[in-house]
């Protein structure tokens, strides 16, 4: 008889399960509900189409991805493409949101965020902060405010490379709950920050002896630029910050300075009001716990199946 239909038999017998991961749902039913609403009640905003394609696809990235992986487990790249898929939907779902936000709330918010700076602090801090930052620092600051997303990449390659799988899950699941929040507060409060909105109370561009003017005038580029409130570089910050502190020590005492810049430059730079960083931290909190919360209650249960698995004739009586 042919080995075949026995090895054919062998391989129907034991299916390989597809295993999302926590980030993995928070990404298929955050892009799945955007692309839904962007095919239906937003279907008449400009770009719609386009931007309802783009979260289809990343909202089917996980889906396809662990379905290729659990056919092919030996595969390492389909595995990495598959546990780094939030960087792509970080990066470029971003730029999607301008139709839900033409569609949902198309009103500038800058003028309240405005007056709260004025009510919680007595003066618009933004500009007190840019005025008292001397160029020199200036650019020592914008340097720092482009590594938002080069400090969470950082982290995730280090958890990933050192196996540490529970805490990488974890750090994950932080940081898609963190930007599905953010992002859908962009859209529901859409502001374009004190560098355009109180324009006329700084004395003049952003200046610096080397990169200022040409990092400035790179952030007046981006597609979507209605995303002052809350504070997403503050919050993605301190949250990389965090699980740093848990998981990499290392990482924490490198990225820490350059971290505490990153966070001044959104008021230097003229990004942000104060109000946007003050708004922030309650989310950075409900995240961080969140995720841990629900990191600890799937450990319990992965703790429990081994005990199970042991039979009970490998028990030694005395």
């Amino acid at each position: 008889m042919s080995p075949w239909p026995m090895e054919s038999l062998r391989l129907l017998d034991s299916p390989r399960k597809v295993r999302l991961r926590g980030a993995d749902l928070v990404i298929v039913a955050a892009c799945s509900i955007a692309a839904l609403l962007l095919v239906g009640p937003a279907r008449w905003a400009p770009g719609a189409p386009a931007s309802a394609a783009g979260f289809a696809l990343f909202a089917l990235g996980p889906l396809v991805l662990r379905t290729l992986q659990a056919t092919w487990p030996r595969n390492r790249l389909l595995g990495w493409v598959a546990d780094f898929w939030l960087l792509p939907v970080a990066m470029l779902g971003h730029e999607l949101l301008n139709p839900l936000v033409d569609a949902i709330n198309p009103v500038l918010r800058d003028a309240e965020l405005a007056a709260l700076d004025e009510r919680l602090f007595g003066f618009q801090v933004s500009v007190w902060v840019s005025n008292a930052v001397p160029p020199w620092l200036q650019d020592v600051l914008m340097v720092c405010y482009y590594g938002h997303f080069v400090w969470a990449l950082t982290l995730g390659i280090v958890l990933y490379l050192h196996k540490r799988i529970t805490a990488f899950d974890e750090y994950l699941l932080g940081l898609s709950v963190f930007f599905t929040l953010t992002y859908s507060a962009y859209v529901l409060v859409p502001a374009i920050g004190p560098r355009y909105f109180l324009l006329d109370a700084f004395p003049g561009p952003l200046t610096g002896p080397l990169m200022t003017p040409f990092l400035d005038s790179l952030m007046r580029t981006p597609v979507f630029s209605r995303d002052c409130f809350p504070s997403g570089h503050t919050g993605a910050t301190l949250l990389v910050l965090f699980y740093a502190l848990r998981f990499a020590r290392r990482v924490f005492w490198i990225m820490l300075l350059p971290g505490m810049g990153l966070i001044v430059a959104t008021l230097s730079g003229r990004f942000h009001y104060a109000t946007d960083l003050v708004a922030v931290l309650p989310v950075v909190v409900l995240v961080a716990g969140l995720s841990l919360a629900l990191s600890r209650a799937k450990n319990r249960r992965r703790g429990y199946s081994p005990e199970r698995s042991v039979p009970v004739d490998a028990i030694v009586r005395p």
